[in-house]
């Protein structure tokens, strides 16, 4: 066999093992979505955090994403200064379907008066998501345990 030959068996042999180690696992997406989600909502961008939302979206209050996506824009007109503290707790991935729980405090400023408006500083808001994959990516789907603030 030719030099060029053997390289080119080398490299196709190889490329699925480095494909393989440096794809994302599902784990470390599910983490990506609460850690983006979160930040979209400290910055108050609604396209943000309903990015990380599935439009068939329903839980155990009767929300729906159009309703989420009213709430968070009333949220944000009344409330500045939002910080989302959270802890995952677990993660459980299972084909196309997973469930993440998650312990959460959401500290905000309304008015001159701050506080929290989920949890707080002795117990988070313990949240259970259940999310879908749709190709690559990972969406929530219902959510239990959800604080109703808007």
């Amino acid at each position: 066999m030719s030099r060029k030959t053997i390289i080119f068996l080398v490299i196709l042999i190889i490329s699925p093992v480095i494909v393989y180690l440096l794809w994302p696992s599902d784990e470390s997406r599910i983490r990506k979505l609460f850690r983006e989600g979160a930040k979209a909502v400290e910055q108050e961008m609604i396209d943000g955090v309903m990015a990380k939302v599935s439009f068939n979206y329903t839980d155990e209050y009767g929300l729906t994403y159009l309703f989420i996506k009213e709430g968070l824009t009333r949220l944000f007109q009344n409330m500045d200064n939002i910080k989302v503290e959270y802890e995952i707790t677990s993660i459980e991935v299972k084909d196309k379907a997973a469930v993440a729980e998650l312990d959460v405090r959401v500290l905000a400023t309304h008015g001159s008066d701050t506080g929290y408006i989920a949890g707080d500083l002795s117990k988070p808001f313990h949240i259970k998501f259940s999310l879908e994959k749709e190709r690559t990516t990972w969406l929530v789907s219902k959510t239990e345990g959800l604080p109703l603030t808007f």
